[in-house]
């Protein structure tokens, strides 16, 4: 995860940096094969070097961002999560737990639907 560690350390709060670093590992584990980049000054993973799932930071939340085709696939079930959400995110607020298996169904979604894609976003 040395490729997060310039993100990572520039979290303010500590309880901030601790959630970041515990998402991070948990993606890294449970997709081992996803690679972890820095683009657009943001920390996401990528797979055959197309866009899986990306990461920022906000001062009430964090946002997972995993391009709008699995925001609609999951919209229902983020809205039972209670997550605040756009088109193009979902809002994670610090003192919310994280649904990782929600997290799991929509990284497994972009794997799986973007098997055969040849460029980083879909078009």
């Amino acid at each position: 995860m040395e490729v997060f560690e310039e993100y990572v350390s520039g979290i303010q709060k500590e309880e901030q940096r601790a959630r970041v670093v515990e998402v991070f590992e948990w993606v890294s584990q449970t997709f081992p094969h996803l690679v972890p980049k820095i683009a657009w000054n943001q920390p996401m993973f990528t797979d055959h070097d197309t866009f899986i799932i990306g990461f920022s930071v906000a001062k009430q939340h964090m946002a997972v961002a995993p391009e709008r085709a699995g925001m609609e696939r999951f919209a229902d079930d983020i809205v039972k999560a209670g997550y605040d959400h756009t088109k193009e995110l979902i809002r994670v607020r610090w003192d919310s737990p994280v649904d990782y298996s929600l997290l799991e169904k929509i990284i497994k979604f972009n794997i799986k639907d973007k098997a055969d894609c040849t460029t980083f976003w879909r078009k």
